[in-house]
């Protein structure tokens, strides 16, 4: 499939293959092109057609294995992950954490091990810097972020082709994350910019996206898309054709938990704030959610909610990844 700068999709011509990443490694949605960027959106709902239609598929991990090295746990990721690489061909390995990341020897040593043995590695770690280092230290293995502390690029490719499949093109949309700058709505703000969207982010103050990640979406901006970072949520879902959210407390914050909660008194999206935005708006989160803080039943579980649509559309995007990475 091809996107032209106006946003109509087209099918690929057949035996028209996508074209492979520049980039070695996948640790954020800045790692890919403008071009890239919509390919990997493209082969992912070619896939997804194909396997809704029991079509198998090309298989480029025919004969490679790839690694799963998780230090905070998962459902979503590790599942589709884990289904993705088999139906492209491949088999995984899961080394145990306490060995895969650093606690008995360095970083870099394991990355040089497993380059022998594998041909991807798919990290869900905690610092971003972390997950960098191992990826420098080896020249021949394809690293994928399966979320760090700053970043969650995996996430924003399914959150993309989710608002495509509902919205069309979503050059000239806008998207409202309410809650805390954070990993998910890093890598929303790169990957929403890069296609040409308005993207909120409202949060309480010190909480706020960090200004870098402002700049560098700034930086990759196309087709008019704008960044702006707001303190009043009410204010920043007015016509909104989608409002994110995403837990208060993230994984490694336990401590902080009762503080957050009071800092985002306000920021919950229930059904207040959704009619808030005067127009037809979508519900996402990246799950899991904590029900009844960041978001009420009522909204989860209402028709405007999108939720599980984001959740299969990991396993699409993840496919279409892998199979550009290594091809």
């Amino acid at each position: 499939m091809t996107r032209s700068r106006s946003g109509v999709v087209t099918l690929r011509p057949a035996g028209d293959r996508p074209r492979g990443l520049t980039a070695k490694d996948y640790l954020s949605v800045l790692n890919l092109s403008h071009d890239e960027l919509a390919d990997v959106l493209d082969l992912a709902t070619q896939l997804k057609r194909d396997r809704h239609a029991g079509r198998l598929g090309p298989q480029p991990l025919a004969g490679k294995h790839v690694a799963l090295l998780f230090e905070k746990p998962s459902l979503r990721t590790r599942s589709t992950f884990t289904i993705a690489i088999r139906e492209l061909g491949g088999q995984t390995i899961e080394p145990d954490a306490d060995v895969a990341l650093g606690s008995r020897e360095t970083v870099e040593d394991v990355a040089r091990n497993l380059e022998r043995w594998v041909g991807v590695a798919v990290v869900r770690t905690f610092a971003q810097a972390r997950l960098e280092r191992f990826a420098a230290a080896a020249a021949s293995l394809h690293v994928v972020n399966a979320l760090t502390d700053e970043e969650h690029p995996c996430q924003a490719l399914a959150d993309i082709l989710t608002l495509q499949e509902h919205l069309g093109s979503v050059a000239g949309r806008t998207l409202t994350f309410v809650g805390d700058g954070n990993n998910v709505a890093t890598s929303l703000a790169h990957a929403g910019a890069m296609l040409g969207m308005h993207v909120r982010i409202a949060s309480p103050k010190g909480f706020e996206l960090p200004q870098a990640v402002v700049d560098e979406s700034r930086a990759v901006a196309a087709h008019g898309a704008t960044i702006e970072v707001m303190n009043d949520p009410i204010a920043a879902v007015k016509g909104a054709d989608a409002i994110y959210t995403d837990v208060w407390t993230s994984m490694g914050q336990e401590a902080e938990s009762t503080t957050r909660d009071r800092a985002f008194h306000g920021y919950q999206v229930n059904g207040a704030m959704m009619a808030a935005t005067g127009a037809k708006t979508f519900f996402m989160h990246c799950l899991p959610a904590h029900r009844g803080a960041e978001v009420t039943d009522e909204v989860m579980d209402s028709p405007a909610s999108i939720v599980f649509d984001q959740a299969e559309n990991r396993l699409h995007v993840q496919k279409a990844l892998l199979a550009m990475l290594v091809g």
